[in-house]
This record gives structure tokens, sequence and C-alpha cells, in this order.
């Protein structure tokens, strides 16, 4: 579903995404993992037709991110990292105002401002979307994402700074979205989340330094746990001469 194909980009002399290539299965759940700075975003802009390569390209369901970005876009769903629907509208406003962007049936429409509107009650419901919890804030940024139904989704950091409640409910959702068959590819800080994924991907320094299943990342590095399998191969990038790291 997503085919990454000698992607790079380059910003002046610094180069944030350095010649990555990857493919990611329909229903997997692909994690994108690296520190601050390691081209994870810019990575996932490209992806999503929001930033122009300097070399490689993208194929979002065989379809070329570089040639039809349109085209692409109505099959994806992208949320930021950033909370990035209308502060100044209610829940059931943006997702209004969504829904006619993408021309979704309004009977789909209605039946998301309902589930919300349980979910937040009708006080919450009513409220303009910035005074919400973060927690809710990122459900319904997620809500938004998927109103169109599209096939593939990016999820660029959806939990950073929610509660461990709200990423516990946030990830079911992700995972009832690959159980559908949606594929989601997804970026974290949180190791523990990283974990839920089919595979992960470790970046560093705009480079994939390491992919394969969690299971594996750790076996590789003789590590109990992801976290410290991912700072071993983030060292040995960054000073591979250093034995035993």
């Amino acid at each position: 579903m997503i085919s990454v194909q000698g992607l790079s980009r380059r910003f002046g002399t610094f180069t944030a995404v350095d010649n990555i290539s990857f493919d990611v299965a329909a229903g997997e759940v692909f994690g994108f993992l690296g520190a601050n700075g390691a081209g994870k975003t810019t990575a996932i802009r490209m992806m999503c037709g929001l930033l122009s390569p300097s070399d490689g390209d993208v194929l979002i369901d065989g379809i070329s991110v570089s040639a039809k970005p349109e085209e692409v876009k109505r099959r994806i769903g992208y949320m930021s990292q950033k909370f990035s629907l209308y502060g100044d509208l209610t829940p059931e406003q943006n997702i209004e105002f969504f829904g006619a962007v993408y021309s979704v049936p309004l009977k789909r429409i209605k039946a998301e401002k309902r589930r919300v509107r349980t979910e937040l009650g009708d006080e919450a419901s009513t409220a303009a979307a910035e005074r919400l919890p973060l927690g809710f804030k990122q459900r319904l940024g997620l809500t938004c994402a998927l109103l169109h139904q599209p096939p593939i989704v990016f999820l660029d950091e959806p939990t950073s700074g929610v509660d461990p409640l709200g990423r516990r409910e946030f990830w079911e959702d992700i995972y009832d979205l690959s159980s559908a068959g949606g594929t989601v590819l997804v970026t974290t800080h949180f190791m523990d989340e990283a974990e839920y994924c089919h595979r992960i991907a470790i970046m560093s320094q705009g480079r994939l330094i390491d992919l394969d299943t969690p299971e594996a990342i750790k076996t590789k590095y003789d590590s109990d746990t992801l976290n410290n399998a991912f700072i071993q191969a983030v060292v040995r990038d960054r000073a591979p001469e250093a034995e035993g790291v």
C-alpha cells in the first residue's frame, strides 16, 4: 500500500531525509521511530504529498505522489503531531467541515457527530474544540482524518502529551482500523507503543538504519527492551567504530 523509493529531501546543504526505501503492506501498523530531528516528520510530509522530495518517489496504493498528489490525498488520512483542527469550532462543526471538504455522505457525518456527542457529552461536544482535554482533541483529530474512510492513514506523534489511559484508547482505535484492513504508518516517541506495531523502522540523522519486527530488533541488539535496542541502534549509527556499545 505504501512504497517508499529512494526518498530524499535537502534544505540547502542540510539533508533531512537521506535515500530511504521501504514498503508497507495492507493492514499493517508500521512504526517510525527516531529522535527529534531524525527526519520522521519530513518523510511523512513527503509521503502525504505535502512536501516535494529532492529525489525519489512514493507510491500510495500504486499511485505516484509526485505525479498525482491530489489523487493520492483522497486515498489517505493525515494527522499531524500538532492539533490541526479549527479550535474556534465545536467538535461537531469540525466534523461537518471536514465532511464537506471530502464530500462525505451526510448519513456518515451525522453518525460520527452522534458518536462524538456520546463520547464527549453534550456540553463538551458543543464547546470550542480548543477547550477540550488533549486526549479528546487527539481522538477528534483521528475522527476527522478517518471521516472519508481512507485505506491508508499517517499519524505523526498522535499521542504526544496524552495521558496513559488516553494513549491506550487511541491505540485500540488504531488496531480496530488495522483489523478492518486499513494501513497505518505512525511515528512515536513511546517505546511501549512501538511494541504494538507489526514492524518498526528506526531513523537516525535522516537515514533508515534498521527495519524489522519489534521482537527481531530486540534480538538483534541482544536487549530485553525495545528502548535499549533503539538506543544501541542509534549509538552504533553515530559511532560505528564503538565496538560492543
